[in-house]
């Protein structure tokens, strides 16, 4: 298995130009964005609905 693992790791390759780089870090930098911009979407109906929850159970409690 090691021999194997070793095997692969020849065939890694580590541009000289280090332009070529720039567009995998573009596509990283939008879906990075995009991820918080869910993330957040997420929090912010939780919350909503926390609220509405709260309110619900705080009406029968009376």
């Amino acid at each position: 298995m090691l021999q194997s693992f070793m095997m692969g790791m020849f065939f890694l390759y580590f541009p000289e130009d280090k332009t070529e780089y720039i567009p995998a870090v573009i596509s990283m930098a939008i879906f990075t964005a995009a991820a918080v911009a869910v993330f957040m979407y997420f929090r912010k109906i939780s919350k909503r609905e926390e609220e509405k929850v709260n309110k619900k159970y705080s009406d029968m409690k009376k």
